[in-house]
């Protein structure tokens, strides 16, 4: 009998070319359906409500608080509040976020946190009142009392984004020569991003809501129509101030989203 042969090289080389790949790690995957449907959503709302109205049997009252514009200018009130308050939310909120991370500030955060949480945890209308009381009725009392809501969010975002940073890539990016600024804007600002992104949307739907109440102080907006509604006993009134509303913050919280998804660094996506 012959001894059995040895494994050669080349059976070595054929086990080797059958062995399976390492796995690949998994593509980031946009979810379509989920940016698709709500746009879909909305307009079928809209939609709807627009053929409601068309049907719908207005008397003169009613007629007089939807007639001449009246509807477009309380909407595009309504997105110049929420506008301008978000933009000085970020420009508040962020910055600070940033200086309350330094070692020479880090024991002020926690204050600072309070400050923000009393002005979230106040109810809106009642800070509303007050601010009416020391600045009188305007549009400026309505921005302050929807900057104090929406700041906290924001804040506390940037504080636990740029917290949860892993210190050995700080460590790392200083080691090769980075200045302060370099590490802080190459390094930790790009990892907290998902963070703040989330806070500012967050910000961006509480400004909405809250911006519906600004017309008790004189700021306009979708409030108007709601008011009038209410106070004049038209439901048609009431329901398409509550639907543009409700409109708008869904349409704001998908674009936020969407901006989350875009703006996230790519290197996080995964």
């Amino acid at each position: 009998m012959s001894a059995p042969e040895a494994p050669g090289l080349a059976d070595t080389e054929e086990e080797t070319a059958q062995a399976p790949a390492p796995p690949k790690p998994p593509a980031r995957r946009v979810n379509w359906r989920k940016l698709t449907v709500l746009p879909a959503f909305l307009v079928a709302l809209l939609l709807a409500t627009w053929l409601w109205f068309q049907q719908a049997d207005l008397d003169a009252v009613s007629e007089n608080a939807l007639t001449d514009g009246q509807v477009s200018q309380a909407l595009w009130e309504h997105i110049e509040l929420t506008v301008i308050s978000t933009v000085f939310v970020l420009v508040i909120a962020i910055p600070l976020g940033i200086v309350l991370t330094r070692r020479a500030f880090r024991r002020a955060a926690p204050v600072a946190i309070a400050i923000a949480n009393m002005g979230q945890a106040t109810p809106a209308i009642g800070l509303l009142a007050l601010l009416v009381i020391w600045l009188g009725i305007g549009r400026k009392a309505a921005l302050i009392g929807m900057i104090a809501y929406a700041v906290l969010p924001v804040l506390s975002n940037t504080i636990a984004g740029l917290k949860a940073n892993d210190p050995t890539l700080l460590e790392a990016a200083r080691g090769i020569g980075m200045s302060p600024l370099g590490v802080l804007t190459r390094v930790e600002l790009p990892l907290a991003v998902p963070l703040i992104l989330a806070g500012v949307r967050t910000a961006l739907v509480l400004n909405v809501g809250t911006a519906t109440l600004a017309v008790f102080g004189g700021g306009g907006g979708l409030g108007v129509l709601i008011t009038a509604g209410i106070t004049n006993q038209r439901m048609p009134v009431l329901v398409l101030g509550s639907i543009l509303t409700v409109a708008l913050a869904l349409l704001v919280d998908w674009l936020a989203s969407l901006a989350e998804l875009l703006l996230r660094p790519r290197g996080l996506q995964g």
